[in-house]
């Protein structure tokens, strides 16, 4: 049975202050076992994990010091979104996401927890990032310019710039500890999980994007590339984890106005990266802190790219 989906009240003060009029809730703190991602929180329950999507944002591998007020909420709401319109592809990790349906223990956290968390269940995490591409753009653009070639994959010569791909290809990367995820062949990939694992989670990862990459282009957003993560349970079944289909983990284009050739404006967070490309900075922490008219672009962006693709209107 699918898990309750919690209705999202207003957001309740919070002692973490940006320099904007909003709050944003950089750290979590909850006294259970706990590990911190760029920007989610994971708590060891014992029999489950419970998920906290933060405020926090990173680029280029760094966690800025300020963050985007609200922006954990929009990412956890739109990645239910999305792992309830890819049920029939994959199960996924869900649990439970309304705090009134977390143990007894979590519940009076709820002022850190209400639309940003979810319960889950504990897999063995595979060790790969999941990338579809369905154009070439970043890393995969940088890849072609000087080979032609991208985590294995040749492509056709000729291509511009955000130009999209005769057909989505699947290019995975080390899941790094530290430090930068690295592009990684398929063949090294079916040698370090074994052929059958590897084939299973390259059909799903482009299953995943093709299904969704259509139903955004309905919806005006075009999803260029995406990352999926994937665990085991006990019995060996592979199930969707993390987060999904997101703007911290794919670029979103708007379809209106699409030109190959050159960059394109994103609804993601792109619009971050460019803004410290432009600074001083060697992409080594500690890394700068953000103006306010970027983390407020970067949140306009946010729910942008959640309207456009629920097509409900964002509710603080």
């Amino acid at each position: 049975m699918a898990p309750k989906i919690a209705r999202i009240p207003p957001t309740p003060p919070s002692r973490y202050k940006t320099p904007m009029s909003d709050t944003a809730l950089l750290q979590s703190s909850l006294p259970f076992p706990v590990r911190r991602g760029k920007v989610r929180d994971v708590y060891d329950l014992g029999e489950h994990l419970l998920i906290v999507a933060t405020d926090r944002i990173s680029a280029f591998d760094c966690v800025m010091p300020n963050g985007v007020p609200g922006k954990g909420k929009i990412l956890n709401q739109l990645s239910l979104f999305w792992f309830r319109r890819t049920e029939s592809i994959i199960a996924n990790h869900l649990i439970a996401t309304d705090v009134t349906d977390f143990p007894q223990p979590v519940r009076s956290f709820a002022d850190q927890l209400v639309g940003r968390s979810v319960l889950v269940k504990k897999t063995k995490v595979i060790p790969v990032e999941c990338v579809a591409r369905g154009y070439i753009t970043g890393s995969g653009w940088s890849d072609y310019l000087k080979t032609g070639v991208t985590s294995g994959v040749k492509l056709p010569p000729g291509l511009k710039q955000c130009q999209q791909l005769p057909e989505p290809i699947f290019t995975p990367a080390t899941k790094a500890e530290s430090g930068h995820d690295e592009n990684l062949a398929f063949d090294a990939m079916t040698q370090q999980l074994g052929p059958a694992v590897a084939t299973r989670l390259k059909e799903l990862t482009l299953s995943l994007y093709t299904s969704a990459a259509a139903y955004a282009r309905q919806r005006g957003v075009i999803i260029a590339d995406t990352k999926f993560e994937f665990g085991q349970l006990p019995d060996g079944e592979i199930i969707l984890i993390d987060e999904i289909l997101t703007p911290d983990s794919s670029r979103f284009w708007p379809l209106d106005g699409y030109e190959p050739g050159h960059d394109q404006p994103s609804f993601d967070k792109q619009f971050v990266r460019n803004y410290l490309l432009g600074q001083p900075w060697d992409k080594t922490p500690p890394a700068p802190a953000l103006p306010e008219d970027v983390i407020e672009g970067t949140r306009k962006r946010y729910i942008e790219a959640y309207e456009r693709l629920t097509g409900t209107p964002w509710r603080e």
